[in-house]
């Protein structure tokens, strides 16, 4: 239970308080009274913010930007340090990227919202790549973190491999919504004003920014990750529009 980014009005305090104290006193409660480990699903903006391009694994150092971001971090070393004062270490951080599948919401939900037109798309400039992550590969790998045989380590990052390019994400939406793909090049001068003008101007760069998740030690523990990520984009957006 947390409190998502995709929630327009809600405050850096909402946000303390569910994604900071409500998790510390789930993982306090839990910790003393229940054995077993305990999964704390987080975010990659715990990280970095949805403007910088990098490549994110375990050991990148923390840089949050906004206040989903902030509070995101803050609850991770909360859980942590529950678990540590009650002289345990079966607790663990998994770091998510954008998470795709029925009912999402955020970034992806518009990109989809976007691609349900016939009129061509000047999405030539969106140059950036992500990683993306299916539900079905997040509770995979919530399972999996839950029942290995090897000790857990405190944090890790999932993702869908290979990422995938915003151009694509968005031509992989048309295919399954029926649309013809129709993507224009237009130079990404031309674009930001017009963005700007709209108020989308953070939407805007979080798409030409690239953000590649290294899932590799999940991956070295027995994790296998989802590798069709574009024909799974195309069947989501083929079941929203049946």
């Amino acid at each position: 239970a947390g409190l998502n980014n995709d929630q327009g009005n809600a405050t850096e305090a909402d946000y303390q308080a569910a994604n900071v104290e409500l998790s510390a006193r789930l993982a306090h409660a839990a910790a003393a009274q229940i054995s077993g480990r305990f999964i704390h699903l987080s975010s990659i903006r715990a990280v970095i913010g949805a403007h910088v391009s990098a490549t994110i694994d375990e050991d990148t150092l923390p840089a949050p930007q906004c206040a989903y971001g902030r509070s995101k971090r803050e609850g991770e070393i909360k859980v942590l340090d529950a678990y540590a004062l009650h002289g345990r270490s079966d607790a663990a951080v998994l770091r998510l990227p954008p998470v795709y599948g029925s009912g999402m919401r955020g970034n992806l939900a518009t990109l989809m919202r976007l691609a349900d037109t016939p009129l061509p798309l000047p999405t030539g400039a969106l140059t950036g790549i992500r990683s993306l992550m299916s539900s079905e590969a997040a509770v995979r790998a919530v399972s999996h973190l839950l029942s290995h045989s090897g000790p857990l380590r405190p944090i890790y990052v999932g993702a869908d491999v290979p990422p995938v390019a915003a151009e694509a994400i968005i031509a992989a939406f048309r295919r399954g919504l029926g649309r013809p793909v129709r993507l224009m090049a237009v130079p990404a001068g031309l674009i930001r004003p017009v963005v700007a003008a709209l108020g989308r101007r953070a939407f805007w760069d979080s798409l030409t920014a690239t953000q590649i998740c290294d899932p590799a030690l999940l991956v070295s523990q027995g994790w296998t990750p989802e590798a069709g990520t574009l024909e799974r984009l195309v069947e989501l957006a083929r079941l929203g529009r049946s």
